[in-house]
């Protein structure tokens, strides 16, 4: 079951369970679109992959499967 994460890695943006701006990569590193867009150029700075749109989960299940509290890992950017 996915996470997900509550904020932004790259600039620490609230991101709620319903949110449409969040984006994952595969091991579920989470970014708003704003830096996976702009600053991060549609990689992911820890592992390279690309974003993929962070399905919502129902607000019925969240009772039951809440969201994460866990703050992702801080990204490491590196400039091209």
């Amino acid at each position: 079951m996915l996470q997900l994460r509550p904020n932004c890695e790259c600039c620490n943006r609230d991101l709620p369970p319903e949110s449409a701006d969040a984006v994952i990569c595969s091991f579920e590193c989470t970014f708003c679109r704003a830096c996976a867009e702009g600053v991060l150029a549609s990689r992911c700075p820890n592992c390279g992959g690309e974003f993929v749109a962070r399905p919502r989960r129902p607000s019925a299940k969240l009772a039951k499967y809440p969201a994460s509290a866990e703050c992702g890992k801080a990204a490491v950017i590196t400039r091209r």
